[in-house]
């Protein structure tokens, strides 16, 4: 039994003893705070749990449902009408432990509830920069989904620490052993269930922490309806074995990240409910580990446990590791996290607010950021000034004076800031790594209606490109058409409708479009001269070039292997820009160039006749001569497409799948329905939600994420070309 690297972690109960990296004016020292996200795959329950986290906690007074369109963090009239979430909503509330070392302390939670559509995927991943820890939501029927892979993945990349709530324990086919056995074989997580549930589906009527060792009834009591003081009770006499089993499992996982333990453990001793709590907040913390509790969130189940394993097991800003960061010279600099440092944040989300204007999230890490404050954004290298600071609460605002390390608070005022910047004080000299987005892979044009909507579209563009760092926008040179590109169909379907109901602009989108690559299969040598005589001063630029093949991912990458001076050094730099040019468009239609690796090998120059235009033109050339005779083929996007069917429907919606040129990649069933996972083309993909539910009656339901680039079929490859070659948008 190995035991890693000892984290240490101080439990403070008294606020007489907190870290004197507190300020004393803070209304809650860092020891008594959390920075917590709700993260899952669509409709695992996330915003119906963040509502009932925030009843609990008297943070509001009525339960919201998402199905009325009445809760606090799906604010935005698109959430309500859809029933999903779109934007990452942050929002605070206060929760008592109701046990463990920090009972009847009060404890501030700052929750962002995030989306679960893979289209709004760059909310999840801006969410997960700056937060603490996690919660991941399942569904205890669906188990782990391929959203739910995503996000395990982003929290992963982000080292976030996090609990699993297993959600709808009350529903037909919730099992919750197997949801944990497909986070471990899905997720490779080394998943332990913290509690118990004490029967399922209907019958689902409380739990048993195997930490405390007792158990908690949800019987409705008539004078409780709301489930608002859950009994406690001893564990049911049929449970008690299987609760010996479970607790000794978890014990010997905690082994590994607890010392203590593991020698009482081992010596046969009795370990105090207080070490296994502390020792699972360690494994925790040290990321190797993940408590699992069961729960219903719509029907009030659980939710309070929840909340107490989000006290005691999630990490408060000291017992994380500081944020890394860069000085101007690119040498790694820490945020340590501390009150009476200099200040240093993270501008992680960009809002317009109809009331104040342009609002930015942003996460302290270090120091204090008062109201008024000049802070310096080392990517501008401007200072800018703080007018107000709020603290969000979804959609409501709370002015405060100040912020302190650890907190998530919106500032207003300043200007050119963009997701990802850092704002610090403008003697500390650091950078902090900003969140990284994938690229679009779908496109549309967007013509303004009148001359009126042309400048208002400008206007739209220009401030929802700075809030979604997914979307870009580009002018098509050829027809001055204006191009969108984001994530998927429902995420620019949401851009248009923001457009008009926020900016009240009217425009006619265009089909979507593809974003397809070009590539080379075989190495190829191409030549470039650009010659012009025309009287006087003529133009001179000549370059040869190797081309090959380069790994997948890896983009196009430019070599000078010039030897003897044969392109003179001045350039070296414009033929370089030709060749990434000429990268722009490929020969096969007209679409940009991946994966090639171009060698810039020779060339000559003419003392008087060259220039840089000259030979920017002829590298140009040179890429467009290697690459015809190079193999060139067209690549299209393939995407992972999950569909969820009950069995009477599985050979219609298999048949479907392969008339779309899909390739069926495994099925599993799972209590009355049937799971198909393939991947088909995203441009045989338009609509097809609403087909499928048309072939399931409804019953069918999928989830498509973006997997991969693959070649075109030849059969496929000359259609493609004409519809593209008189088709405006290009991505």
């Amino acid at each position: 039994m190995s035991v890693s690297s000892p984290i240490t972690i101080t439990v403070v109960t008294d606020k007489a003893k907190v870290s004197p990296v507190n300020s004393k004016d803070r209304p809650f020292p860092l020891e008594w705070t959390r920075n917590i996200g709700i993260a899952a795959h669509i409709d695992a329950g996330k915003t119906t749990t963040t509502e009932r986290i925030l009843f609990y906690s008297g943070a509001v007074h009525k339960m919201g449902e998402v199905h009325e369109g009445t809760t606090v963090t799906d604010w935005m009239e698109q959430e309500r009408e859809r029933g999903i979430t779109i934007t990452a909503a942050a929002i605070s509330c206060a929760w008592n432990a109701s046990w463990g070392p920090w009972k009847g302390i009060k404890q501030r939670i700052n929750i962002i509830d995030t989306p679960g559509h893979v289209d709004f995927t760059a909310e999840v991943e801006r969410s997960l920069r700056v937060l603490d820890g996690a919660v991941a939501v399942f569904c205890a029927v669906a188990g782990v989904q391929p959203q739910s892979e995503t996000v395990w993945r982003q929290a992963n990349k982000y080292k976030v620490p996090r609990v699993a709530f297993i959600n709808k324990m009350d529903r037909t086919g919730a099992d919750f052993f197997r949801a944990v056995s497909e986070m471990r074989e899905k997720l490779k997580a080394n998943a332990h269930p913290i509690f118990l549930p004490i029967g399922k589906e209907e019958n689902f009527s409380g739990l048993i922490d195997l930490v405390q060792n007792l158990a908690y009834s949800f019987e409705e009591d008539p004078k409780d309806q709301l489930g608002m003081n859950p009994k406690t009770m001893p564990i049911p006499a049929d449970m008690i074995a299987q609760t010996k089993e479970y607790r000794d499992k978890l014990i010997e996982a905690v082994c590994d990240f607890d010392d203590v333990i593991a020698e009482k453990y081992l010596n046969g001793q009795e370990i105090t409910v207080e070490e296994l709590m502390l020792g699972v907040r360690k494994a925790t913390i040290s990321l190797q580990f993940t408590g699992v509790i069961p729960g219903s969130a719509f029907k009030k189940k659980g939710v309070q446990r929840l909340l107490d394993c989000v006290v005691n097991y999630l990490p408060n800003p000291i017992d994380v590791p500081p944020m890394q960061g860069q000085d101007s010279d690119g040498k790694p600099v820490e945020a340590v996290v501390s009150d009476k440092a200099k200040m240093a944040g993270l501008a992680f989300k960009l809002w317009n607010d109809p009331f104040v204007g342009r609002l930015v999230f942003v996460r302290v890490y270090t120091g204090q950021l008062p109201r008024g404050m000049a802070v310096y954004n080392p990517r501008t290298r401007r200072t800018e000034r703080v007018s107000r600071l709020v603290l969000m609460r979804a959609i409501e605002r709370e002015e405060i004076e100040v912020a302190y390390a650890g907190d998530i608070c919106a500032v207003v005022g300043v200007k050119e800031v963009i997701t990802g910047d850092t704002l610090c004080d403008e003697d500390f000299d650091i950078r902090l790594e900003p969140p990284s987005f994938p690229e679009p892979v779908i496109s549309m044009s967007i013509e303004p209606n009148s001359k009126a909507d042309q400048e208002k579209l400008g206007i739209a563009l220009q401030r929802l490109v700075a809030e979604d760092p997914t979307l870009r926008v580009k002018t098509d040179q050829d027809t001055g058409q204006t191009i969108l590109a984001g994530m998927g169909e429902l995420h620019l379907e949401i851009i248009i409708d923001r457009m008009k109901r926020e900016f009240k602009v009217e425009a006619t989108s265009g089909k979507p479009q593809i974003a397809y690559r070009e590539t080379i299969t075989a190495s190829a040598d191409g030549e470039g001269k650009f010659i012009r005589q025309s009287g006087g001063k003529g133009q001179y630029g000549h370059v040869v070039i190797k081309m090959e093949p380069n790994a997948k991912g890896k983009g196009v990458e430019v070599i000078n292997e010039t030897v003897g001076g044969s392109i003179p050094k001045e350039f070296i730099k414009p033929s370089t820009d030709g060749l990434l040019e000429g990268a722009n468009n490929g020969v096969v239609a007209g679409f940009p160039v991946v994966d090639v690796i171009v060698r810039i090998v020779d060339g000559s120059f003419h003392d008087v006749d060259s220039s840089e235009m000259a030979f920017k033109m002829a590298g140009i050339f040179a890429f467009k001569d290697a690459m015809k005779k190079a193999g060139p083929i067209m690549l299209e996007p393939i995407m992972g497409v999950e569909v969820t069917t009950p069995e009477e429907y599985q050979g219609d919606l298999m048949g479907d799948i392969n008339r779309r040129r899909g390739q069926i990649q495994g099925m599993e069933n799972k209590t009355g329905a049937c799971i198909v996972s393939a991947h088909v083309p995203l441009e045989l993909l338009f609509g097809y939600v609403t087909d499928i539910r048309s072939l399931s009656k409804g019953r069918a339901s999928a989830s498509i994420t973006p997997s991969h680039f693959a070649q075109v079929p030849n059969s496929q490859l000359a259609k493609i070309v004409e519809t593209n070659a008189k088709g405006p948008a290009r991505t």
